[in-house]
């Protein structure tokens, strides 16, 4: 098959940001496609099957105009334009990247970047109650942290609150030293580094002091009506059923709910039951409940966390697989077994 050339312009203010340090970008998407780039004073020449040029010329251009909008491109940029110009829409950061939900304390813009995010922050938008699930590093608590801030800085809710369920990921800790709220704090930090992050550490102690931030163990949110809040509940696969039920029904008028969970990292004891499974089964037909799904796609911490992640998905698939055909086989031979 003859090779298919063409020479692509690309801005010299540009090129550094798009082709990455050492030009790691531009390597990875010539392994990828099965191309070859090559920078040259006339531009750029790209070089293989007319399909696959055709298709990394669309993720250079796309890539050039997220960096044309100001954004200095990671490897997660490269990661996520290549696997969405599989299904033709390489642009879809582009179009996303006009939606910034806030800022850092630091002044970077907090905004999705994958359309799985997108599609979990319009839920959260429609809906009064919006259910998160996926793997770890996917921006289920991130986002949602930003949306409440956002509302709660613009005057839509009066208070945010912040709830986990208190339980130990698969190790014992022993005995905590302090007061009841030193010895919860662990259990909450990563809500508290998320509040820092984007509110700052001031403006969070002075509302906090106010009490109109509150973080607090979910064992917390029994007896109580909450009007007129945002609430977020974390690592709601670690909820029991009851604690599940007893947090849904705390909701009062004007308040919206996040509930955001990884099913593939529960910490309950093996005979009990996940509360957001039950969830995901019983309020699946209910108005105004959203439940978002986030994939491995949607990872946006280090690349590497992405590569992890879809191991331990095959890891498990494979091995559910496994576990179903001894299943099969079992009784089979209980049924059959005994037969001459």
């Amino acid at each position: 098959m003859d090779e298919f050339t063409i020479r692509l312009s690309l801005p010299a203010e540009h090129m550094q940001n798009v082709f990455g340090e050492y030009d790691n970008y531009v390597r990875k998407i010539e392994k990828e496609l099965s191309v070859t780039i090559i920078n040259r004073d006339d531009g750029i020449k790209i070089s293989g099957r007319e399909a696959d040029v055709n298709q990394a010329r669309s993720v250079l251009e796309n890539l050039t105009a997220l960096s044309r909008r100001g954004n200095v491109i990671q490897e997660q940029n490269v990661e996520y334009t290549l696997e969405m110009s599989y299904a033709h829409r390489e642009n879809a950061q582009v179009e996303m990247d006009g939606e910034i939900i806030c800022h850092t304390t630091g002044g970077k813009p907090v905004k999705p970047k994958t359309l799985g995010q997108k599609q979990y922050v319009d839920a959260i938008r429609d809906h009064m109650i919006t259910f998160a699930l996926g793997p770890a590093g996917t921006g289920k608590t991130y986002l949602a942290m930003a949306m409440a801030i956002t509302a709660f800085k613009n005057d839509q809710v009066g208070r945010i609150i912040l709830t986990r369920p208190a339980i130990e990921a698969g190790e014992k800790l022993g005995f905590l030293p302090g007061d009841l709220q030193s010895k919860v704090d662990p259990y909450l930090r990563p809500l508290y580094d998320a509040l820092h992050q984007i509110m700052g550490v001031e403006s969070f102690a002075r509302n906090t002091e106010k009490g109109l931030i509150e973080v607090a163990p979910l064992a917390y949110m029994r007896g109580r009506t909450l009007d007129n809040a945002y609430i977020i509940l974390d690592e709601a696969q670690n909820t029991t059923p009851a604690q599940m039920k007893m947090f849904l029904t705390r909701i009062g008028f004007g308040s919206k709910v996040i509930v955001t969970g990884d099913a593939s990292q529960k910490d309950l004891a093996p005979d009990i039951q996940s509360g957001l499974d039950v969830a995901l089964r019983v309020l699946g037909g209910v108005e105004d409940i959203a439940f978002c799904h986030l994939t491995s796609s949607d990872v946006v911490r280090h690349p590497l966390v992405l590569k992890i992640v879809k191991a331990y998905e095959e890891y498990e698939a494979k091995a559910a697989s496994r576990q179903k055909n001894r299943g099969q086989k079992t009784h089979h031979a209980e049924k059959y077994g005994n037969r001459k």
